[in-house]
């Protein structure tokens, strides 16, 4: 009887501390915490990579610096879940495609934005929901 005891509460432990577990994994997501959303940033270029991956899809590209150097780019997006359902696909962006990104500069002031809005070739893409 007591060992019975002792294994439905030894059970319920491991059920419990995998709850927790979970739970810290999944708050451990911050999205936006290192980019600054009190400003926006835009910069237009060429796509050199464009990442649909989780948890968030990349587009990297070169931009012409204020005195004609050329700067490396990258904005993140949200999941390639969301953009599905607004019917992006692995091949919505490719090399050489003219970008236009706005977005959350990087906290770090390093060449990296939140995207929350692109339009490719002068045409605005739908981000999909939950960006």
């Amino acid at each position: 009887m007591r060992s019975n005891i002792v294994r439905n509460a030894a059970k319920l432990f491991a059920v419990v501390a995998g709850l927790l577990l979970i739970s810290i994994s999944l708050s451990a997501h911050h999205g936006q915490a290192g980019y600054n959303t009190t400003e926006t940033v835009t910069v237009s270029g060429a796509v050199t990579e464009f990442q649909f991956v989780n948890p968030h899809s990349i587009v990297s590209l070169n931009v012409k610096g204020d005195k004609g150097e050329t700067q490396a780019w990258q904005g993140e997006l949200t999941s390639p879940n969301h953009l599905l359902r607004a019917d992006w696909t692995s091949t919505t962006l490719k090399p050489g495609d003219q970008v236009t990104m706005s977005g959350y500069r990087a906290k770090s002031g390093a060449n990296s934005m939140w995207i929350t809005k692109i339009s490719v070739n002068g045409e605005e893409l739908k981000m999909g929901a939950g960006n």
